[in-house]
């Protein structure tokens, strides 16, 4: 049996979640922010690959499931206040947002307005075929 007990250290919101924050290893760019239940992490912690809680979903996320751009996970980190993760990671494929870009973080705002700064590096219709 594997031992747990470093879960308990977590201190989860009243749904059960924590905050992750998913980060380039090599370069320390921000990628994406997320969420994770015990279960999520514990087997984020097991497999190596990021698997997170969709809320939308109510579900278990395995990142890069369907667009097979996942998150080899090097480091699991812990905030002082044991209430946020960071996950150091090494991003398969370079693309870590939903719409196709590297970063989910991708709006600046300039002047009172959110500019996209990052291009598309792949269109999203692409990344995420229609299963039939």
């Amino acid at each position: 049996m594997i031992n747990s007990a470093w879960l308990d250290e977590i201190r989860w919101t009243n749904e059960g979640l924590v905050p992750v924050i998913a980060q380039q290893e090599t370069t320390g760019k921000v990628l994406m922010f997320a969420w994770m239940n015990a279960e999520s992490l514990s087997l984020t912690a097991q497999k190596g690959y990021a698997v997170y809680w969709s809320r939308s979903r109510q579900k278990l996320w395995r990142k890069g499931e369907s667009s097979g751009n996942r998150q080899k996970v090097k480091e699991i980190l812990l905030d002082c206040d044991k209430d946020v993760i960071l996950l150091k990671i090494e991003q398969e494929g370079g693309i870590a947002c939903h719409t196709g870009r590297e970063s989910c973080f991708f709006r600046k705002l300039i002047d009172d307005r959110w500019i996209k700064n990052e291009p598309v590096l792949k269109d999203p219709k692409l990344i995420y075929k229609k299963k039939s």
